[in-house]
């Protein structure tokens, strides 16, 4: 059985992640900052599933903090030897935020990368997996997005701060020949997922009779990907690649206004739709070519949108009573 490094444990992905390898019989380290970038409720809610586990142990610790991150590494070196991997999945996460705060985005995405990859470095980790964005795409180019796809003109600070880390990784390899294995995640969801993402809000605001505010037209489209899929294809990351860049996503596009008729059908109420002009941070499409993750990793998505919103809705109705308070901001 392999000990992982956990970074972000109490994020969507990272728990899901988290609770996959310690059922495996896996040991997991996980760390977290449990910042109020969005509401910690969901945080706690996501590591109380995970934080009773014999296979887990939880340290609050911010991947900025290269001191108490050295410390942790150190201590757990001289009791347990070196983990098999580091899996980092700690972010400052959203296009339109990132803008507001575009330094605390390079901090935690670029800065906080590297804290770990030199650590790999110091402490003999042969294997590291980062998480990515499709947002390196930017707009236009060929669709669907192949890996090798120009990505040198991001147009957010999110973005760029995901690129940047990118870099770092096929530094760190080329270098010290850590394995490398980079994520670009294409619009993650499912249940407790982040408020800040098309499903949540869908299901959140048609369930309580509020407006869907929709910047354009609505015929924008995501290529939504469900968070044990995302999950698994990151599992499946730990092998040895060289250096590798894998997009994750369900190669299915979902037109935004198709998304909400589904949201409607299966909350069973009608959503109050206002639009408003294109953001400037925004992109028409997003669409994996995913032929890479099966060659390489022999993954593909098993959820279909469908089935996926069924079960962030059912997590919702379950979970109303404060779940219907999460601050989840504009569309």
């Amino acid at each position: 059985m392999g000990r992982y490094l956990v970074t972000g444990v109490a994020g969507f992905i990272a728990s899901k992640v988290a609770e996959i390898l310690l059922t495996e019989g896996q040991t997991v380290v996980g760390v977290d900052n449990l910042n109020n970038a969005y509401d910690v409720r969901l945080k706690h809610w996501r590591l109380d599933r995970i934080s009773n586990h014999s296979g887990m142990q939880f340290f609050r610790l911010d991947v900025c903090n290269r001191k108490a991150l050295h410390e942790l590494l150190a201590e757990q070196a001289t009791r347990w030897g070196a983990f098999d991997a580091v899996i980092n999945l700690a972010a400052r996460a959203g296009v339109r935020q990132s803008l507001a705060d575009p330094w605390g985005y390079l901090d935690t995405n670029t800065t906080g990368t590297l804290n770990l990859l030199e650590l790999c470095r110091e402490f003999g980790i042969p294997k590291f997996v980062q998480a990515s964005s499709s947002s390196l795409y930017g707009k236009g180019g060929v669709m669907p997005y192949q890996e090798d796809a120009d990505t040198d003109r991001p147009l957010s600070p999110y973005a760029a701060s995901k690129k940047a880390a990118e870099a770092l990784c096929y530094t760190y390899n080329h270098l010290y020949h850590v394995d490398i294995t980079i994520f670009r995640y294409f619009t993650v969801y499912g249940p407790a997922g982040r408020p800040d993402m098309i499903p949540f809000r869908l299901v959140q605001w048609i369930s309580e009779g509020w407006p869907v505010r929709i910047y354009g037209d609505g015929q924008q489209s995501r290529d939504f990907t469900y968070v044990d899929d995302v999950a698994r294809g990151t599992i499946a990351g730990l092998k040895r690649v060289g250096c590798e860049i894998i997009n994750l996503g369900s190669d299915r596009p979902v037109v935004l206004l198709d998304a909400v008729r589904l949201v409607e059908r299966l909350v069973g109420q009608r959503a109050q739709l206002q639009f408003s002009p294109t953001h400037a941070a925004d992109v028409r499409i997003t669409w994996a070519d995913i032929s890479r993750a099966r060659e390489r990793l022999g993954w593909r998505p098993s959820i279909d949108f469908e089935a996926g919103v069924g079960e962030l809705v059912t997590w919702y109705q379950e979970n109303r009573s404060w779940a219907r308070e999460i601050e989840t901001g504009d569309l």
